[in-house]
């Protein structure tokens, strides 16, 4: 083993088997290489083979002391499966709970075997998604230090650690028949968590509305509440000024608690551009929409995505469809190949025709170069966090529709926290949606919005920027927690 490769720390970073998770961790993965960190990145073999179907077959090559590494997912293969799809949530949660901490306990095997032969050097610390508990198992065995990353926002995570008290104390969950979604019960206000203030239970991730008690998602948030506490160290994708309530609360569960975020602004200021081909979208991305922006007027299109997981029906696809048309503005919209349930994307004629001078369909995109085209003057979202910090980091104002997940969390904070929003109601109508297209753009309230989402980008780039909070913090955790061994 060379004396260059003995002295580069050597870090194993771990998503959650998903698009927004493996996108978060990546950035946090490229900050960690450009401090001098030997990675290794680990997918699971379903969503590498897709990484590669996207990028191309040699995408990964050539990134010195950046490695790709797979590992099985554990779950049985569908028939007809095209591989291009997003794996389904429940069985996946069941794998990570009952099968992954094998598989992963093989990689590290692997590894070390790789540092003995001098092909990389040993590996120094872990770094996991905390939606991946069992590499704190890994950790303990192998005597590795690990640091969590919070993908999601802060208040989720606090939300989920606290899923054994909304069981308990009260029975707040599970809901005791179907006619609670409906019947006004989800309005109930939420005392029994530190640091959320006037919350109610439909501003909770939605496992909540679960009527089954051994509900697989609600098990696994069960699982994560037992463990996660157990590691030492957690970072998070978000600073002070978005969530400092509930980052209080949360600093009396981990001693050592670092926000690092808004992460696209923190790999902004790092000079990455050796980096810059090295992404991580599982479906190939449609440039093309970055020239058709160019042919529109400043602030003058409305961006429409609704990430990688949410679905909807084909009547909600052509209510949105006709109040994007309806709202004569300019708009480009991705349509995931799996986005309606059920079947292929139809829309009509009719409705093509209508907005053939001023709206563009792509089945995916690089959309942090789409939120930062000057063209763009809204954001249509589902609300993941990725969505929301890239949000916020181009100062870009939003439409809410929440589907599932952290997604009800997160439009809570972006409408009602920092009023840079509006939500869409759950059962969508077209009317609406031009209402509140022609309010973002035009509006009064757009305005409004528009003004504190730039406030908020601003104390993005303070944070991140050298001397700010979040820079700082990014230079302690690696002192304090990844290089404590090395």
């Amino acid at each position: 083993m060379t004396n260059s490769i003995k002295k580069k720390p050597h870090a194993v970073l771990t998503p959650f088997p998903s698009q927004g998770h493996i996108s978060a961790l990546l950035k946090l993965a490229k900050l960690l290489h450009l401090r001098g960190f030997h990675i290794t990145f680990v997918n699971t073999e379903y969503n590498h083979k897709r990484l590669l179907k996207s990028k191309g077959q040699k995408a990964f090559d050539g990134f010195k002391d950046f490695a790709f590494e797979s590992i099985p997912d554990g779950l049985t293969p569908m028939d007809g499966d095209d591989g291009d799809v997003t794996q389904d949530m429940p069985s996946l949660s069941h794998s990570i709970m009952n099968n992954l901490h094998i598989f992963f306990g093989e990689l590290l095997v692997r590894l070390h075997e790789s540092a003995i032969a001098g092909l990389v050097p040993p590996v120094t610390c872990l770094v996991s998604d905390c939606f991946m508990p069992f590499t704190i198992q890994a950790s303990e065995q192998h005597a590795i230090p690990i640091l969590l990353f919070c993908p999601t926002s802060a208040c989720t995570l606090l939300s989920i650690l606290h899923t054994p008290t909304l069981i308990e104390k009260g029975g707040l969950i599970p809901l005791k028949d179907e006619s609670y979604w409906t019947n006004g019960y989800l309005d109930t206000k939420v005392d029994c968590i530190p640091g959320l203030h006037n919350f109610r239970l439909k501003d909770l991730p939605d496992i909540i509305r679960t009527t089954d008690r051994n509900d697989i998602r609600l098990e696994f948030f069960i699982h994560m509440a037992d463990r996660v506490p157990r590691a030492s160290a957690i970072v998070f994708n978000t600073f002070t000024e978005l969530e400092s309530d509930v980052l209080q609360a949360l600093s009396s569960i981990f001693p050592s608690l670092y926000t690092i975020g808004p992460l696209p602004s923190l790999l902004n200021q790092s000079g990455h551009n050796h980096l810059a081909s090295l992404d991580s979208n599982l479906w190939k991305e449609d440039t093309n929409c970055l020239d058709w922006l160019e042919s529109k007027e400043h602030e003058s299109v409305v961006y429409v995505n609704f990430g990688s997981i949410t679905v909807m029906t084909p009547e909600q696809l052509l209510e949105f469809a006709w109040g994007l048309a309806n709202s004569k503005k300019s708009f480009l919209w991705i349509i995931r190949p799996d986005l309606v349930i059920g079947g292929s994307v139809i829309l009509s004629s009719e409705f093509v025709n209508e907005i053939s001078d001023r709206g563009l369909i792509a089945s995916w995109c690089p959309q942090e170069k789409v939120l930062n085209h000057p063209s763009v003057g809204g954001f249509l979202t589902h609300c993941g966090w990725n969505s929301t910090t890239e949000s916020i980091c181009a100062g870009v104002p939003m439409l809410c529709w929440p589907f599932f997940a952290d997604q009800p969390t997160n439009s809570r904070f972006i409408c009602n926290e920092w009023g840079i929003g509006m939500e869409i109601n759950s059962n969508v109508k077209r009317e609406e949606v031009g209402k509140l297209i022609d309010e973002l753009m035009l509006g009064g309230n757009g305005k409004r919005m528009r003004k504190k989402v730039m406030e908020l980008k601003k104390k993005a780039e303070e944070n991140t920027s050298p001397g700010g909070c979040s820079y700082i913090n990014f230079d302690k955790v690696i002192k304090e927690v990844l290089l404590q061994q090395y």
